[in-house]
């Protein structure tokens, strides 16, 4: 029997702290990730998004990040420089932001911001690269090739936006893709879409998926795990909501509408409830 293949990425005890006071924003976290779809849902200010960074290497200098180990693809992240990174990221990794309209360049036409991720990652010619931008931009099925390359990113929807955004971070084939909120400024008719085609997508690059957001219902219908943060910190991982022990993971749920049973008003989390279930120092 062949030995099964090591984690893509691999997280221990990762810490995140701020400034001269070392105002800690993530805690102790751990996790290993491999060719699949990791959910990380949480409150506003509860880490999700810094955790994500700090994988990436993208936080300010203020930030203090350690950690026992921060691997990826087998090699560590601790130690690299930012020349380094730079060549992995949108490589071997990817970061798909919130936004597309504040994440893309807003005076570089759509069609030469995607072929410029060709030729960065794939060194191919400036016609090879057009050519792949076309064929990917096809790819998240967007209609009128041609045209949408000559738009800027204030001409487009969000959702084409979004699709764009796809195209140009997958278009390199990484191995880790992170998407902080990807459907958050998505009307609903298009957010289904985007998911799958993100599904679709890291499925035949046998990428792992870090999907961040704080829409927990969501989550749990498209992540095959479900990573549960609170001030910072995991409070439990889960394959199904219906699992779900801790107190705050509980409070989430309680928390969302069920248009099968609506009630006059919504349940509010527990704060010290969940408090007291926490570890002492």
């Amino acid at each position: 029997m062949s030995a099964p293949d090591k984690p893509i990425l691999q997280v221990k005890n990762l810490s995140v702290r701020f400034g001269k006071g070392a105002i800690p924003a993530v805690n102790n976290v751990s996790f290993d990730l491999g060719p699949e779809r990791l959910g990380v849902v949480g409150e506003s200010g509860s880490g999700k998004s810094t955790l994500g960074r700090a994988i990436m290497k993208l936080l300010p200098t203020v930030a203090r990040v350690t950690a026992d180990q921060l691997d990826f693809e087998g090699n560590t992240l601790l130690d690299r420089r930012e020349r380094e990174m730079r060549a992995l990221r949108g490589n071997r990794m990817a970061l798909i932001m919130q936004d597309p309209r504040y994440s893309l360049n807003p005076v570089i036409p759509i069609g030469k911001q995607v072929a410029e991720a060709a030729l960065l990652h794939r060194r191919v010619s400036r016609s090879e690269a057009r050519e792949l931008a076309a064929k990917m931009l096809e790819r998240v099925r967007i209609t009128d090739i041609e045209r949408t390359m000559r738009l800027y990113p204030h001409q487009v929807s969000g959702g084409m936006g979004q699709r764009v955004m796809i195209a140009m971070m997958l278009l390199a084939k990484p191995r880790l893709v992170i998407a902080d909120e990807p459907t958050s400024a998505l009307d609903v008719s298009v957010r289904g879409d985007v998911l799958n085609l993100l599904d679709e997508m890291v499925r035949e690059n046998n990428s792992g998926l870090l999907l961040i957001s704080h829409d927990i219902r969501m989550v749990a219908a498209f992540c095959q795990r479900i990573m549960v943060m609170y001030k910072g910190k995991v409070v439990e991982t889960l394959q199904r909501l219906e699992d779900a022990e801790h107190p705050y993971t509980r409070g989430l749920i309680a928390a969302l509408p069920d248009p099968a049973h609506p009630v006059r008003r919504l349940q509010t989390l527990d704060r010290a409830l969940i408090d007291a279930a926490e570890p002492r120092p």
